[in-house]
């Protein structure tokens, strides 16, 4: 049996354990609502504080630094801190970058 996933939070400083990401929550679900098991490079993310030190990956970056993830649902926003080779997944589904919104129009 596994333990159940830790409350999230918006604030709270996540990293994996197989690649140098680390990510903050923007958005988390809210109180009552299942929380999502998050991972990234199929490995759980783990508070930031009790991460081991970052190790090298392979060359090239999934996640990249100062971009926003969102999951499927958009209940849950991630924003990377320092960037790795792992892909950021919700609950075994990959999350999306998310888009900038457009600027308005100044005529």
């Amino acid at each position: 049996m596994t333990p159940p996933a830790p409350t999230l939070r918006p604030g709270d400083q996540l990293a994996s354990t197989v690649c140098g990401t680390r990510v903050v929550v923007i958005r988390a679900p809210g109180a009552g609502r299942p929380q999502p098991r998050l991972t990234c490079g199929d490995s759980p993310l783990v508070p930031a504080a009790d991460a081991p030190p970052a190790k090298p990956g392979p060359a090239g970056t999934t996640t990249l630094i100062g971009k926003r993830y969102v999951d499927a649902t958009g209940t849950l926003e991630l924003l990377c801190t320092a960037s790795g080779a792992g892909e950021l997944a919700c609950d075994g589904a990959p999350m999306a970058l998310k888009a900038a919104k457009p600027l308005p129009a100044s005529d």
